[in-house]
């Protein structure tokens, strides 16, 4: 027992299955249902993000078409367990995400003008929210009950060409998702202790 189990308003069961005792999975197993899929973005939506703008897009790779274009675009290490896994999501982000100004914040457009007027800064936006919503949907995976394999070995813009040629989106991540299979885990890596990465000012 840590103090953060101590400290948690959850029971010890959830904060190892969302934090303590989750690792990125290497195989999987099992199945991931369409309600199982729909209920991971259901958890995700409520991550906070500037002026609640939600600029994520998730992308679930089923089709066998798909599955082999997608797994054409990753690292050679990256194939197997993902042509393997369950359910495959890929993570991007809208980037137009500010034309929907009047769905995600109705009644406050004033920054809308910013973002209308700088595109580097409209992009930075929705690139920074979106990781940080895609932290959110790896918990949102492990709060369900599966492993999450998120990985950045890919080429991302061969997956933008694949899957998002308009440029209404760009690609940064690729989830794996599902039950874990043999051998899934490797030995655990050590992570930094609180005096490595703390300071108060």
């Amino acid at each position: 027992m840590t103090i953060a189990h101590e400290e948690a308003v959850i029971d010890a069961a959830a904060v190892d299955a969302i934090f303590a005792e989750a690792r990125t999975a290497n195989s999987f197993a099992g199945e991931v249902t369409e309600e199982q899929a729909r209920a991971i973005y259901e958890l995700t939506k409520f991550g906070p993000t500037a002026f609640n703008s939600q600029p994520l897009r998730v992308t679930y790779v089923r089709s066998d078409e798909a599955r082999a274009k997608l797994v054409d675009s990753l690292m050679q290490g990256n194939k197997a367990k993902t042509a393997s896994a369950p359910l495959v999501a890929i993570l991007s982000y809208d980037t137009a995400w500010h034309e929907q100004w009047d769905s995600f914040l109705p009644g406050y457009n004033a920054p809308k003008a910013m973002y209308d007027a700088n595109a580097e800064v409209t992009a930075a936006t929705g690139n920074n929210n979106a990781h940080l919503q895609a932290g959110y949907f790896i918990l949102a995976v492990r709060s369900l009950g599966f492993a999450a394999g998120p990985m950045t070995g890919a080429d991302f813009g061969a997956i933008d060409r694949d899957f998002f040629p308009a440029g209404d989106q760009k690609s940064f991540l690729v989830v794996n998702i599902g039950q874990p299979g043999p051998d899934a885990f490797g030995a655990a890596k050590p992570k930094f202790a609180y005096d490595d990465v703390v300071r108060t000012v």
